[in-house]
Protein backbone atom coordinates (compact mmCIF):
# COMPACT_ATOMS: atom_id res chain seq x y z
CA UNK A 1 0.00 0.00 0.00
CA UNK A 2 1.62 3.35 -0.66
CA UNK A 3 2.39 6.14 1.78
CA UNK A 4 -0.20 7.80 3.05
CA UNK A 5 -0.12 11.72 3.38
CA UNK A 6 -1.87 13.97 5.48
CA UNK A 7 -2.26 17.80 5.67
CA UNK A 8 -1.56 19.04 9.11
CA UNK A 9 -3.29 22.44 9.61
CA UNK A 10 -1.81 24.86 12.13
CA UNK A 11 -4.57 27.75 13.33
CA UNK A 12 -2.93 28.21 16.60
CA UNK A 13 -3.68 27.54 20.25
CA UNK A 14 -1.11 26.21 23.45
CA UNK A 15 0.03 23.07 21.30
CA UNK A 16 1.88 25.35 18.72
CA UNK A 17 4.13 27.27 21.59
CA UNK A 18 7.54 26.77 22.56
CA UNK A 19 9.98 28.15 24.87
CA UNK A 20 12.26 30.67 23.93
CA UNK A 21 15.35 29.51 25.36
CA UNK A 22 17.21 32.86 25.35
CA UNK A 23 14.22 34.86 26.84
CA UNK A 24 12.42 31.89 28.36
CA UNK A 25 9.52 33.36 26.81
CA UNK A 26 6.46 31.41 25.11
CA UNK A 27 6.45 32.01 21.49
CA UNK A 28 4.98 30.32 18.62
CA UNK A 29 6.43 26.56 17.05
CA UNK A 30 7.53 26.78 13.17
CA UNK A 31 5.50 23.35 12.38
CA UNK A 32 7.54 23.36 9.00
CA UNK A 33 10.15 21.82 11.37
CA UNK A 34 8.05 18.95 12.88
CA UNK A 35 10.30 16.60 11.19
CA UNK A 36 13.74 17.92 13.34
CA UNK A 37 11.30 18.21 16.51
CA UNK A 38 9.46 14.71 16.55
CA UNK A 39 12.07 12.69 14.39
CA UNK A 40 9.66 9.60 15.60
CA UNK A 41 7.44 10.99 13.14
CA UNK A 42 9.52 9.39 10.36
CA UNK A 43 8.48 5.87 11.47
CA UNK A 44 4.51 6.24 11.08
CA UNK A 45 5.59 6.17 7.33
CA UNK A 46 3.11 8.80 6.73
CA UNK A 47 4.00 11.96 4.28
CA UNK A 48 3.16 15.56 6.32
CA UNK A 49 3.04 19.23 4.72
CA UNK A 50 2.42 21.58 7.13
CA UNK A 51 0.23 24.84 6.19
CA UNK A 52 0.90 26.97 8.98
CA UNK A 53 -1.42 30.38 9.93
CA UNK A 54 -0.60 33.30 11.47
CA UNK A 55 -1.30 31.87 15.08
CA UNK A 56 -4.51 33.00 16.90
CA UNK A 57 -6.02 32.41 19.99
CA UNK A 58 -9.19 30.19 19.93
CA UNK A 59 -10.71 32.52 22.07
CA UNK A 60 -10.96 34.88 18.48
CA UNK A 61 -12.45 32.36 16.67
CA UNK A 62 -14.50 33.32 14.25
CA UNK A 63 -16.99 31.68 11.84
CA UNK A 64 -14.15 33.01 9.40
CA UNK A 65 -12.21 30.47 10.60
CA UNK A 66 -14.29 27.76 9.64
CA UNK A 67 -15.14 28.55 6.40
CA UNK A 68 -11.62 29.13 5.47
CA UNK A 69 -10.77 26.06 6.88
CA UNK A 70 -13.29 24.38 4.27
CA UNK A 71 -12.22 25.67 2.07
CA UNK A 72 -8.43 24.63 2.37
CA UNK A 73 -9.57 21.12 2.80
CA UNK A 74 -12.33 21.11 -0.21
CA UNK A 75 -8.40 22.64 -2.42
CA UNK A 76 -6.41 20.26 -1.17
CA UNK A 77 -8.82 17.57 -1.22
CA UNK A 78 -7.44 15.05 -3.47
CA UNK A 79 -4.10 15.47 -2.95
CA UNK A 80 -4.29 13.94 0.55
CA UNK A 81 -5.47 11.18 2.51
CA UNK A 82 -6.57 13.03 6.09
CA UNK A 83 -6.16 16.22 7.63
CA UNK A 84 -5.20 17.21 10.98
CA UNK A 85 -6.17 20.42 12.09
CA UNK A 86 -4.79 21.95 15.43
CA UNK A 87 -6.48 24.14 17.11
CA UNK A 88 -7.00 25.95 20.71
CA UNK A 89 -9.34 24.05 23.39
CA UNK A 90 -11.35 26.41 24.49
CA UNK A 91 -13.66 27.16 20.58
CA UNK A 92 -12.46 23.68 19.53
CA UNK A 93 -15.84 21.70 20.09
CA UNK A 94 -17.52 25.11 18.17
CA UNK A 95 -15.16 24.97 14.85
CA UNK A 96 -15.32 21.30 14.69
CA UNK A 97 -18.61 20.68 14.53
CA UNK A 98 -18.91 23.63 12.30
CA UNK A 99 -16.77 21.76 9.85
CA UNK A 100 -18.50 18.85 10.40
CA UNK A 101 -21.76 20.68 8.81
CA UNK A 102 -19.75 22.78 5.94
CA UNK A 103 -18.18 19.35 4.61
CA UNK A 104 -20.19 17.12 2.62
CA UNK A 105 -20.00 13.53 1.81
CA UNK A 106 -16.85 13.83 3.46
CA UNK A 107 -15.05 10.17 3.13
CA UNK A 108 -11.91 11.02 4.64
CA UNK A 109 -10.63 11.98 7.90
CA UNK A 110 -10.61 15.51 9.59
CA UNK A 111 -9.01 14.99 12.83
CA UNK A 112 -8.96 18.27 15.71
CA UNK A 113 -6.52 18.02 18.23
CA UNK A 114 -4.73 20.70 20.64
CA UNK A 115 -3.42 20.84 23.90
CA UNK A 116 -3.22 21.89 27.70
CA UNK A 117 0.64 22.56 28.11
CA UNK A 118 2.63 23.62 24.95
CA UNK A 119 4.06 21.27 23.09
CA UNK A 120 7.77 23.04 24.00
CA UNK A 121 7.19 21.85 27.27
CA UNK A 122 8.80 18.95 28.49
CA UNK A 123 5.77 16.98 29.88
CA UNK A 124 3.71 17.87 27.24
CA UNK A 125 -0.12 16.62 26.22
CA UNK A 126 0.52 17.90 23.13
CA UNK A 127 3.40 15.64 21.36
CA UNK A 128 1.07 12.33 22.01
CA UNK A 129 -1.81 14.44 20.81
CA UNK A 130 -0.31 15.18 17.38
CA UNK A 131 1.53 11.83 16.67
CA UNK A 132 -1.72 10.15 17.40
CA UNK A 133 -4.02 12.43 15.48
CA UNK A 134 -1.54 12.34 12.35
CA UNK A 135 -1.56 8.40 12.61
CA UNK A 136 -5.38 8.36 12.54
CA UNK A 137 -5.58 10.91 9.79
CA UNK A 138 -3.52 8.31 8.04
CA UNK A 139 -5.41 4.92 8.74
CA UNK A 140 -7.06 2.96 5.93
CA UNK A 141 -8.92 -0.30 5.96
CA UNK A 142 -7.42 -3.00 4.20
CA UNK A 143 -9.40 -2.16 1.24
CA UNK A 144 -8.08 1.19 1.06
CA UNK A 145 -10.68 3.11 2.60
CA UNK A 146 -10.26 5.92 5.33
CA UNK A 147 -10.78 4.43 9.21
CA UNK A 148 -12.50 7.08 10.08
CA UNK A 149 -14.45 9.33 7.66
CA UNK A 150 -15.78 12.12 9.75
CA UNK A 151 -14.95 15.49 11.18
CA UNK A 152 -13.34 14.21 14.64
CA UNK A 153 -11.40 15.41 17.76
CA UNK A 154 -8.76 14.04 19.20
CA UNK A 155 -7.18 14.40 22.87
CA UNK A 156 -5.74 12.18 25.49
CA UNK A 157 -6.08 8.96 24.28
CA UNK A 158 -9.95 9.12 22.60
CA UNK A 159 -10.91 10.11 19.47
CA UNK A 160 -14.85 11.30 19.29
CA UNK A 161 -17.17 12.44 16.73
CA UNK A 162 -16.60 16.51 16.85
CA UNK A 163 -19.89 17.35 17.38
CA UNK A 164 -20.67 15.62 20.04
CA UNK A 165 -18.42 17.21 22.02
CA UNK A 166 -17.55 20.29 25.36
CA UNK A 167 -14.39 21.36 26.54
CA UNK A 168 -15.10 19.53 30.47
CA UNK A 169 -11.76 20.96 32.01
CA UNK A 170 -9.73 23.53 31.63
CA UNK A 171 -6.50 21.95 33.66
CA UNK A 172 -7.20 17.62 33.19
CA UNK A 173 -5.13 16.63 30.42
CA UNK A 174 -8.60 14.51 29.31
CA UNK A 175 -10.06 17.82 28.47
CA UNK A 176 -12.76 16.98 26.69
CA UNK A 177 -15.99 14.39 26.87
CA UNK A 178 -18.70 12.69 24.31
CA UNK A 179 -21.38 11.79 27.31
CA UNK A 180 -24.06 10.77 24.54
CA UNK A 181 -22.11 8.99 22.28
CA UNK A 182 -19.01 6.53 22.64
CA UNK A 183 -15.52 7.59 21.54
CA UNK A 184 -14.92 6.24 18.12
CA UNK A 185 -11.55 5.24 19.14
CA UNK A 186 -9.58 4.64 22.27
CA UNK A 187 -5.59 4.48 22.35
CA UNK A 188 -3.33 2.63 24.47
CA UNK A 189 -0.29 0.64 23.32
CA UNK A 190 -2.43 0.10 20.11
CA UNK A 191 -5.21 2.20 18.27
CA UNK A 192 -8.74 0.22 18.90
CA UNK A 193 -11.56 1.54 16.32
CA UNK A 194 -14.94 1.07 17.45
CA UNK A 195 -16.51 0.29 13.75
CA UNK A 196 -20.00 0.15 15.38
CA UNK A 197 -19.65 3.77 16.08
CA UNK A 198 -17.84 5.32 12.83
CA UNK A 199 -20.00 6.28 10.20
CA UNK A 200 -19.50 7.76 7.05
CA UNK A 201 -22.10 10.87 6.37
CA UNK A 202 -23.42 10.82 2.75
CA UNK A 203 -22.80 9.62 -0.48
CA UNK A 204 -21.40 11.42 -3.73
CA UNK A 205 -18.68 13.83 -4.78
CA UNK A 206 -17.00 15.64 -1.65
CA UNK A 207 -17.74 19.39 -2.15
CA UNK A 208 -18.43 22.26 1.01
CA UNK A 209 -21.51 24.29 1.71
CA UNK A 210 -20.29 27.90 3.90
CA UNK A 211 -23.48 29.65 3.98
CA UNK A 212 -24.50 30.46 7.54
CA UNK A 213 -27.13 32.38 9.06
CA UNK A 214 -25.32 33.90 12.14
CA UNK A 215 -27.62 36.04 13.85
CA UNK A 216 -28.12 33.27 16.52
CA UNK A 217 -27.68 33.24 20.11
CA UNK A 218 -27.71 31.12 23.52
CA UNK A 219 -29.86 32.34 26.29
CA UNK A 220 -29.11 30.05 29.45
CA UNK A 221 -32.29 30.40 32.01
CA UNK A 222 -31.48 30.41 35.53
CA UNK A 223 -33.25 31.64 38.92
CA UNK A 224 -33.80 35.38 39.09
CA UNK A 225 -33.92 35.41 35.09
CA UNK A 226 -36.40 38.79 35.03
CA UNK A 227 -38.70 39.10 32.42
CA UNK A 228 -37.42 42.44 31.21
CA UNK A 229 -34.05 41.04 31.07
CA UNK A 230 -35.51 38.25 29.07
CA UNK A 231 -37.71 40.31 26.57
CA UNK A 232 -34.85 42.30 25.82
CA UNK A 233 -32.67 39.19 25.05
CA UNK A 234 -34.95 38.15 22.55
CA UNK A 235 -36.29 41.22 21.18
CA UNK A 236 -32.83 41.46 19.62
CA UNK A 237 -32.92 43.14 15.96
CA UNK A 238 -32.49 40.28 13.05
CA UNK A 239 -32.71 37.40 15.72
CA UNK A 240 -33.37 33.72 13.46
CA UNK A 241 -32.23 31.58 16.09
CA UNK A 242 -31.91 30.53 20.18
CA UNK A 243 -30.72 28.02 21.56
CA UNK A 244 -31.99 28.16 25.17
CA UNK A 245 -30.18 25.84 27.36
CA UNK A 246 -33.30 24.50 30.13
CA UNK A 247 -33.25 22.58 33.32
CA UNK A 248 -32.86 19.00 33.22
CA UNK A 249 -34.86 17.06 30.81
CA UNK A 250 -35.62 19.91 29.16
CA UNK A 251 -37.68 22.19 31.92
CA UNK A 252 -38.02 25.87 32.40
CA UNK A 253 -40.14 28.46 34.09
CA UNK A 254 -44.35 28.04 33.19
CA UNK A 255 -44.22 31.94 34.24
CA UNK A 256 -47.05 33.29 31.76
CA UNK A 257 -44.59 36.23 31.48
CA UNK A 258 -42.03 33.70 30.18
CA UNK A 259 -44.17 31.96 28.08
CA UNK A 260 -45.50 34.89 26.57
CA UNK A 261 -42.28 35.65 25.77
CA UNK A 262 -41.09 32.84 23.64
CA UNK A 263 -44.17 32.27 22.13
CA UNK A 264 -44.26 36.30 20.13
CA UNK A 265 -41.05 35.23 19.97
CA UNK A 266 -41.61 31.96 17.61
CA UNK A 267 -44.86 33.77 16.34
CA UNK A 268 -42.16 36.47 14.62
CA UNK A 269 -40.24 33.78 12.72
CA UNK A 270 -37.33 32.74 15.10
CA UNK A 271 -36.41 29.14 15.66
CA UNK A 272 -36.38 28.46 19.42
CA UNK A 273 -34.43 24.88 20.30
CA UNK A 274 -34.50 23.39 23.90
CA UNK A 275 -31.06 21.75 24.73
CA UNK A 276 -30.08 20.58 28.24
CA UNK A 277 -27.79 22.39 30.69
CA UNK A 278 -26.49 19.08 32.10
CA UNK A 279 -23.54 17.75 30.66
CA UNK A 280 -25.21 13.80 30.13
CA UNK A 281 -28.77 13.49 29.05
CA UNK A 282 -31.52 14.87 27.18
CA UNK A 283 -34.43 16.93 26.80
CA UNK A 284 -37.80 15.27 27.16
CA UNK A 285 -40.55 17.58 26.90
CA UNK A 286 -43.25 15.55 27.28
CA UNK A 287 -41.87 14.40 30.57
CA UNK A 288 -43.04 16.92 32.61
CA UNK A 289 -45.48 19.53 32.32
CA UNK A 290 -42.78 22.24 32.02
CA UNK A 291 -41.46 20.60 29.04
CA UNK A 292 -44.98 19.98 27.47
CA UNK A 293 -45.71 23.71 27.62
CA UNK A 294 -42.88 24.26 25.63
CA UNK A 295 -43.43 22.02 23.10
CA UNK A 296 -46.96 23.51 23.27
CA UNK A 297 -45.76 26.57 22.20
CA UNK A 298 -43.25 25.69 19.64
CA UNK A 299 -40.00 25.15 20.72
CA UNK A 300 -37.71 22.09 19.07
CA UNK A 301 -36.44 19.64 21.33
CA UNK A 302 -32.81 19.00 20.96
CA UNK A 303 -32.75 15.95 22.40
CA UNK A 304 -28.96 15.05 23.50
CA UNK A 305 -27.75 17.58 21.11
CA UNK A 306 -24.66 19.60 22.72
CA UNK A 307 -24.78 23.40 22.87
CA UNK A 308 -21.99 23.67 20.48
CA UNK A 309 -23.29 21.74 18.02
CA UNK A 310 -26.81 22.83 18.10
CA UNK A 311 -25.49 26.53 17.51
CA UNK A 312 -23.51 25.39 14.64
CA UNK A 313 -26.05 23.07 12.89
CA UNK A 314 -28.48 25.99 13.54
CA UNK A 315 -26.57 28.93 12.01
CA UNK A 316 -25.85 26.04 9.55
CA UNK A 317 -29.52 25.49 8.30
CA UNK A 318 -30.09 28.95 8.64
CA UNK A 319 -27.56 29.91 5.77
CA UNK A 320 -29.96 27.01 3.46
CA UNK A 321 -33.01 29.12 3.31
CA UNK A 322 -34.98 26.64 3.77
CA UNK A 323 -38.67 27.11 4.62
CA UNK A 324 -39.98 27.01 7.78
CA UNK A 325 -41.22 23.55 8.28
CA UNK A 326 -38.28 21.64 6.18
CA UNK A 327 -35.73 23.89 8.39
CA UNK A 328 -37.65 22.61 11.97
CA UNK A 329 -37.68 18.74 10.05
CA UNK A 330 -33.68 18.99 9.77
CA UNK A 331 -33.08 20.60 13.15
CA UNK A 332 -34.40 17.85 14.61
CA UNK A 333 -32.84 15.10 12.11
CA UNK A 334 -29.17 13.80 12.66
CA UNK A 335 -27.29 14.86 9.81
CA UNK A 336 -24.13 14.02 10.73
CA UNK A 337 -24.63 11.93 13.89
CA UNK A 338 -24.90 14.86 16.15
CA UNK A 339 -28.09 13.81 17.79
CA UNK A 340 -29.53 10.63 18.42
CA UNK A 341 -32.44 9.41 16.69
Amino acid sequence: MARASVLLIYTGGTIGMKTDLRTGVLTPFDFNGIYDEFPSLKQLEVDIEVLPFVPIDSSNATLSLCVRLAEIIRDAYDRFDGFVVLHGTDTMSYTSSALSFMLMNLNKPVVFTGSQIPIGVLRTDGRENLITAIEIAAAKHATGEAMVPEVCLYFQNRLFRANRTKKLSAEELNAFVSYNYPPLAEVGVNIHYRLDSIRRWGEGPFGIDTRLGCEVMIVKIFPGLTECVFRSMLAAKGLQGVVLETYGSGNAPTYPWFLETLKETIDRGVCVMNVTQCANGMVDMEMYETGLRLQEIGVVSGRDITTEASVMKMMWLLGQNLDPACFVKLLQHSLRGEISE
